[in-house]
Parts: C-alpha cells; sequence; structure tokens
C-alpha cells in the first residue's frame, strides 16, 4: 500500500446530530466522530494520528469524503436506508471487527438487536457485554448502525455519541416517536 493510500483526509460536516468529523484513507472511510466541536476534533485527530500512523490533512473538498457526505446528507434527509461506502477498517480488529461487520450487514434500517443477540449471531453466546466493549469503541458509527444495538428488555443502553443522539438516530429510522424538540 503506497502512503497515499494510507494518508488520511478529514473534514467537519454538519448534521442533524451536530458536526460530524469524518476521516477518510485511500481504502475508505475510516472516522466518524459526533460532537466535533474543536476538543473532540482536536483528541480524534490525536487519535488517528497514532493508530495510523499518518497526519491527518484537513481536506473540506476531497473526493475520499464527497460520497460518505452525499451518502450521510441523503440518510439525515430519509432518502437513504443502506449505505454502500467503501470503509477501511483498519482502526478496529477481532472480537470488534466481526461484531461490527455482522451489524453493518445483517441489521438493516428500521431495526433493532439485542446486545446478546449480536453476540450470537457472532457465534459468541454469552458475550453480550463484550458487544457492548465493541459498539463503544465503533470507528464509523452511523454509517456500522451502533445505535440500532439495544438493551433486549428494551432499554436504549449505551452510545458514544450520547442517549439523545441515539434516540434521535432511531427516532429518524422509524423505531422511536420523534423527539420534542
Amino acid at each position: 500500500m503506497d502512503s497515499n493510500e494510507r494518508g488520511v483526509e478529514w473534514s467537519v460536516v454538519e448534521s442533524d446530530v451536530g458536526p460530524l468529523l469524518l476521516a477518510a484513507t485511500g481504502t475508505g472511510l475510516v472516522s466518524v466522530v459526533f460532537h466535533a466541536r474543536p476538543a473532540v476534533r482536536e483528541g480524534a485527530l490525536d487519535r488517528l494520528r497514532t493508530r495510523l500512523g499518518a497526519e491527518p490533512v484537513r481536506a473540506p473538498d476531497s473526493a475520499r469524503l464527497t460520497e460518505p457526505v452525499r451518502q450521510l446528507d441523503a440518510y439525515f434527509a430519509g432518502g437513504l436506508r443502506e449505505f454502500t461506502l467503501d470503509l477501511d477498517w483498519s482502526l478496529t480488529s477481532g472480537f470488534n471487527r466481526a461484531v461490527l461487520r455482522e451489524l453493518a450487514s445483517g441489521v438493516p434500517y428500521g431495526t433493532v438487536v439485542g446486545y446478546g443477540a449480536l453476540a450470537d449471531r457472532v457465534g459468541q453466546p454469552g458475550a453480550a457485554q463484550a458487544v457492548g466493549a465493541a459498539m463503544g469503541s465503533n470507528p464509523l458509527p452511523v454509517v456500522v448502525p451502533c445505535h440500532r444495538v439495544v438493551e433486549s428488555g428494551g432499554g436504549l443502553g449505551g452510545f458514544g455519541g450520547g442517549l439523545e443522539t441515539k434516540r434521535r438516530l432511531l427516532a429518524l429510522e422509524g423505531i422511536l416517536p420523534q423527539p420534542l424538540f
């Protein structure tokens, strides 16, 4: 892989759940970060720098980000139900990657799955807490829909973007009533 493929380009875009930092490599979208205000943004860029071994370059007009921005805009407008983006999975591995790939391919728009059921799907019955940890480390939220993973008793469970963000995403998909704002 050449250094151009490994290079990281990023931008911040507005969304219905606040500013999102999007980052992509030559392989695909590598990171989506909620609440991308300056302090959060700097922390995310530091993590990308460390984990990917490349200096993230701000590129608001990046060709790498054009399609992710277009698809996210369509998703938030209610016109996209399935992302068809090239993804760079290099920020996750092992069990977490298996769980996130199953989530991305097997839990469609407008549906939810329990932590335990997702553990069962990847052949690890009883690993509900580990699934929760995988959701918490998801480098591609929204696109890899960790907001669709809920407690078996009907509770929302946790969410790295905050429970209000999870409620908004589930409401957008028709799973919860629209929040009152």
